[in-house]
């Protein structure tokens, strides 16, 4: 898992979380969430638009954060740890997670919820994290899944009040229980998001019903006089009339002027029928039997009402379609420009960025202004590209030199290519050096290895040679003492003269073979400074055993390290000559 530095409810941190699959939309992505719809998910993160929170709502959330941090306390005497609120992404880059708590090695994590009803029922005596309801099981699966290290779950609940008179919080209840990573589960959250991950791609604004247009005019005066009796009413007349203004509101919403009338024509539609419902009380003070005339007043009132609650509902969808299609068409406009950008630079280095202008477009209220904000948002993100671009042509130009082209170097290329030209330059300098810099010692190292080869080849033919010469001379030796040649004294010394040549010569090649081999142990030990203790370089050179007094007569000291004797690896091979030189004077002496 990858940490993010951005703490929990930042700006940096709410433009994170647009960026991957978070934990939090878990529940919603198998439709286990009591706050949130598999379709409202999927509109949220096809628009970008995200749930807007009442002050009320907003409120009880930052409780729960308070609460989160008062009852951390308590979680960590539980688990005898400190918990670190922690931020992570799983090392793919997709999946995210906010962890209200890590344990310093991540094997524990720490989820902290505000106590509820639900709750309540389910954490009882010797419950598990399986006795949870769904959508909490799913949040702290998708946690386990981002950082695959985590053993258990602590899952806490918790309720406080604040205490006036003491100006603190008071713990009122807390519960809790351990949660287990499940994998059957995890397989289910990894499938459900597969398949959202479509859904989000082929998301599409709703539609609104077919309108019909009308043109708006007052209705005339509604008179009905009755004592006992109907005397005289224009209701046919005024039926006509109201019907007909009626059928004939606009239902067609397009501009800003449109959803004003709409609002309009709403308010109107309320208005006619409230004036039924005070129409009908008016016959009904004055009249026993008026069926037909109150059936007509009701029918009206009924047509009214229902037309008046299809366009609220129309005004209310439509402008959120229409919303939904400016900040999609945006996105579809920087996406194309992207593309055209990339085909330009051979390769697909740009990413368009999902979500951005959703949070242009929030809080406003006319699609005009909206419009305009998009394109303004729209206007600067591609000039943005366009300026990654340019960086991105000009340094992978740098890269392909005289002898080369430099970008299997840079796997990283996308990002690190947008770097200015002077930066870049620097860094491509620094990776072609050390890449040159390794080639070549990778080819000495291949010669030295060719040169080692030939020399044991060449040793092992001298060997052989010295071999077949001792075995000759001693052939030789031994024909002359049987002809009682030579005196026997003499024949001793010359056998035992042809040996120690022998012996000589191959001491010599094996001492060769010893110096080579601490020589490459050497030169792999110096590349990181290390060092090599007297007990490994008696175990080089054994049978012989040297000690450190010894050697510092030969003119090496040692350094003491928690009792050990330390030699620089690169000073062995010139500890062997030494050794070396000592024994042939020795011999000579001898």
């Amino acid at each position: 898992m990858r940490h993010i530095r951005h703490k929990q409810g930042s700006p940096e941190w709410l433009a994170h979380r647009k960026t991957t699959r978070n934990a939090s939309d878990a529940a919603a992505v198998l439709d286990y969430s009591p706050y949130k719809k598999r379709s409202e998910l999927v509109r949220e993160l096809a628009t970008g638009i995200g749930q807007e929170f009442s002050p009320e709502q907003q409120a009880i959330l930052n409780s729960g954060h308070v609460f989160e941090a008062l009852a951390r306390p308590l979680a960590e005497k539980i688990v005898g740890e400190e918990f670190y609120p922690v931020v992570g992404v799983h090392d793919d880059g997709v999946y995210g997670a906010s962890y209200d708590g890590l344990t310093m090695l991540e094997d524990t994590a720490f989820e902290h919820k505000r106590l509820n009803a639900a709750l309540r029922d389910a954490m009882v005596e010797g419950c598990t994290g399986a006795d949870l309801p769904l959508h909490y099981q799913v949040q702290m699966e998708q946690q386990c899944l981002v950082n695959e290290s985590i053993e258990r779950i602590l899952f806490m609940a918790s309720e406080w009040r604040m205490n006036g008179d003491a100006g603190k919080w008071e713990l009122v209840e807390e519960r809790h229980c351990w949660y287990t990573p499940n994998l059957e589960l995890r397989a289910r959250v990894f499938t459900g998001w597969a398949l959202l991950e479509k859904d989000v791609a082929a998301y599409k604004p709703p539609k609104a019903e077919a309108t019909v247009d009308k043109v708006h005019a007052a209705l005339p005066v509604l008179r009905i006089e009755a004592s006992g009796e109907i005397t005289a009413s224009n209701l046919d007349e005024f039926k006509v009339v109201v019907l007909d203004r009626i059928n004939t509101v606009n239902m067609k919403l397009v501009t800003d002027q449109n959803f004003a009338d709409g609002a309009a024509d709403a308010e109107w539609l309320r208005d006619v029928s409230a004036k039924m419902k005070e129409a009908v009380q008016r016959v009904r003070g004055g009249m026993q039997t008026v069926d037909e005339v109150l059936r007509v007043l009701e029918q009206l009132d009924d047509i009214a009402t229902k037309k008046a609650i299809a366009i609220e509902k129309l005004v209310k969808t439509e402008k959120e379609a229409r919303k939904e299609k400016i900040v999609l068409d945006g996105d579809k406009a920087l996406a194309a420009h992207v593309t055209a950008l990339n085909d330009k630079l051979g390769a697909s280095y740009i990413t368009s960025p999902r979500g951005l202008f959703a949070p242009v477009v929030k809080g406003l209220k006319s699609l005009a202004s909206m419009e305009d904000k998009v394109k303004v948002a729209l206007a600067g993100a591609m000039a943005d590209a366009d300026g990654s671009a340019a960086r991105l042509a000009a340094n992978r130009k740098h890269l392909q030199q005289a002898d080369q082209d430099w970008i299997t170097l840079f796997p990283d290329f996308a990002t690190v290519g947008t770097k200015a030209a002077e930066d870049f330059q620097a860094l491509a300098a620094l990776r072609i050096g050390n890449h040159r810099a390794a080639e070549a010692k990778r080819l000495d190292t291949e010669r030295e290895q060719i040169r080692q080869e030939e020399q044991k080849r060449a040793d092992a033919e001298m060997q052989e040679k010295l071999i077949q010469a001792e075995a000759q001379a001693q052939a030789g030796i031994d024909e002359a003492r049987s002809a009682d040649e030579l005196p026997g004294p003499l024949l001793d010394d010359l056998s035992t003269l042809a040996k120690g040549l022998r012996d000589s010569g191959v001491a010599e090649i094996d001492t060769r073979h010893v110096i080579a081999t601490a020589q490459t142990s050497a030169a792999a030990a110096c590349d990181d400074g290390r060092t090599m203790t007297l007990g490994q370089i008696n175990a080089l050179i054994a049978p012989i055993k040297v000690d450190a007094a010894g050697l510092a007569e030969l003119g090496f000291v040692a350094t003491t390290i928690k009792a050990a004797k330390h030699y620089p690896a690169g000073s062995v091979p010139h500890i062997l000559v030494a050794m070396v030189k000592h024994l042939q004077g020795v011999m000579v002496a001898a």
